[in-house]
Order: C-alpha cells, then structure tokens, then sequence
C-alpha cells in the first residue's frame, strides 16, 4: 500500500465536470494498493495518517495530527502509483492491485479513516479524475506498508 500525502489549504475532485469530493482543511491522499495488501496495511496506514504530526503548532513546528486540528482527508485512488517506469518508455503497472480487490481495499481504507472520526471526501474510483488543491507548505510525504 503506497499513499502520497498532501497537507492541503483546500482541495476538491471532479469527474466529468462535477465535484465528488471536497475539504477545506486537511489532508490529500493519492492511495494506491499492490497485490497482497490486506487489513494489516490498511489499518497501519489509516492510524499512521491520522495520527502524523504534520501540522503545525502556535510555535510554527509540525507538531499536530490531523486528529489535533480537526482537519479532513481527500481520498483519491490511483493505481499509478505502482508503475513500474525502470525498463523502457512506458510504465508497466503489474505490480498494483486487480482493480476488484483494490476498490474493495479503497472503500475499507476510507472506513477506517472514519472509524478515527476523520471526515473522508473521496472520488470515484476507476473514473478519470481532475485533482485541485492548495498545497500547505508544501509538505508532501509518501506513506508505504
């Protein structure tokens, strides 16, 4: 399971024109899932996301959660995340997850997330997908179980 982390201003997706997903605050998460991943990973990802001290403090050090400041979480999957760009031109995606098992994966991250009480916006896995969003910092971090 790869995760590349956004701490975003604001953010949006849509598909086709239309917003499927917003937040104000918070996070941006590109998740993507290889074969093999499981509960085991979704679960240190979700609690490892949520608790990330990346945000910063009265001091101006990252030093809150997204727990600590109340913020939300863009979830966008994206099996591109496991291409594969060493040999040749094109990237060779055997590496990521059928997409059956992987929208099953997706949907159980993104409860997860909201088990800790975390708002989830999401898009609309499997569609093409235009992602907006205000970069905080910029931090961006990549997340892999």
């Amino acid at each position: 399971m790869r995760i590349v982390v956004q701490r975003a201003k604001d953010a949006h997706v849509s598909v086709d024109g239309k917003t499927t997903g917003a937040i104000a605050h918070g996070l941006v998460c590109l998740v993507g899932f290889s074969d093999g991943d499981g509960e085991a990973e979704i679960g240190w990802c979700a609690e490892k996301l949520v608790h990330l001290r990346i945000f910063e403090d009265e001091a101006g050090k990252m030093n809150r959660s997204l727990l600590d400041v109340g913020g939300s979480i863009l979830s966008v999957s994206q099996f591109t995340l496991y291409g594969d760009c060493r040999k040749g031109r094109r990237p060779n995606f055997m590496a990521a997850a059928h997409p059956d098992e992987a929208t099953r994966l997706y949907d159980r991250f993104n409860e997860r997330l909201r088990q800790w009480g975390v708002p989830v916006e999401t898009g609309v896995f499997g569609a093409m997908m235009q992602v907006s969003l205000t970069n905080d910092g910029p931090v961006t971090l990549i997340l892999e179980k």
